[in-house]
């Protein structure tokens, strides 16, 4: 039988391991990450090769510098979907224009411009950025130290892997192993290309691991949400209840293993494209469903014991968690614990 394209593509089953991930066209549907007029790729592009560095300075650890190079430490899968046009199936291209002629403005007579007035700018090439701190453009400074637990999940952004050059290793290792010794991690401010963040630097394994932190403006507050107080009795919850579900805890506690989690939902989408293939059904354009309105849970009653004493009992007889069956099912109660 003749293959379809999906398959010739992935050349292999329709779930295909978290690995084997199409790879994004310059016109995907969803953020578009242009190159810069340099030709180089944005510092965020995540097809970027781990092994390609996109910062050389030092650490400043004191009176001590370490060489090293920046890289990226992310490799987000990103699904292949061409934007298109429903009229005619052709796909939809990007224009850069100028806003005043209307004509078309290649990469190479592009250049970046501050407004400091209305309609006044005062232009500003990649070495601008540079010369403006040379120091702090080519420096991740060490301020101070602090335990690893003290700072919020919310605050982490962008990971990065830090590598020493020759003359950096010594300064390197002696660095990794106080921050294991002492389980702190380093609080540094870096220069990614235009911008200052503030970051943390740990070491994973042998590695060590700069994590750009979001600023405290950058994160909204949770004031205006309804969240429950703490007060247990107020809204319902009894010792049985907090013993029962910490039973459970501990019956779907494991180690973490992160290469046992993959991203099955790719899988299944790419199993409903070819199955729309195979029936013949590739350009067909429906309507979005209305959603019919859902009535508010909020006074329906919730027997919790009943639910978590059950799940403690199918849980201990067959060594898997209630709910859906399957790998999905099971994965998604070891997150959700």
């Amino acid at each position: 039988m003749r293959k379809s394209k999906m398959q010739r593509r992935n050349g292999r089953a329709a779930h295909p391991p978290a690995s084997t991930v199409p790879r994004t066209r310059r016109n995907r549907a969803g953020a578009h990450r242009p190159a810069h007029p340099d030709g180089t790729a944005d510092h965020t592009d995540n097809e970027a090769s781990a092994s390609r560095v996109l910062w050389k300075g030092a650490i400043s650890f004191g009176l001590v510098h370490i060489p090293v190079g920046l890289y990226s430490a992310e490799n987000r899968s990103s699904f292949d979907l061409t934007m298109l046009d429903r009229r005619s199936m052709h796909p939809v291209g990007f224009k850069r224009y100028n806003k005043d002629s209307g004509e078309d403005v290649p990469w190479n007579d592009i250049v970046k411009g501050y407004e400091y007035e209305k309609g006044r700018y005062v232009v500003l090439t990649d070495e601008d950025f540079r010369r403006a701190n040379i120091e702090a453009t080519q420096t991740v400074e060490i301020v101070n130290f602090v335990p690893q637990e003290a700072i919020s999940p919310l605050y982490f952004d962008t990971p990065y892997y830090l590598a020493p050059d020759k003359r950096g290793e010594k300064g390197y290792v002696l660095l990794r192993e106080t921050l294991k010794q002492t389980g702190k991690v380093a609080i540094a401010n870096v220069v990614i290309r235009t911008r200052q963040h503030v970051a943390a630097l740990l070491p994973v394994g042998s590695v060590i691991v700069m994590n750009t932190l979001r600023y405290p403006n950058e994160l909204r507050p949770s004031d205006e949400l309804d969240i429950p107080s703490g007060n247990l009795k107020a809204v319902g919850v009894n010792a049985r209840e907090i013993d029962m579900a910490r039973r459970l805890v501990d019956e779907m506690s494991e180690d973490w293993k992160p290469e046992t989690y993959r991203d099955t939902y790719h899988g299944d989408l790419l199993a409903l494209i070819e199955k729309r293939v195979q029936a013949g059904q590739t350009e067909a354009v429906e309507q979005p469903a209305v959603e019919e309105e859902q009535p508010s849970p909020k006074g329906e009653v919730i027997d919790l014991m009943a639910l978590l004493k059950r799940s403690v009992e199918t849980r201990g007889k067959s060594g898997k968690p209630a709910g859906p069956s399957g790998s999905r099912g099971r994965k998604a109660g070891r997150s959700a614990a």
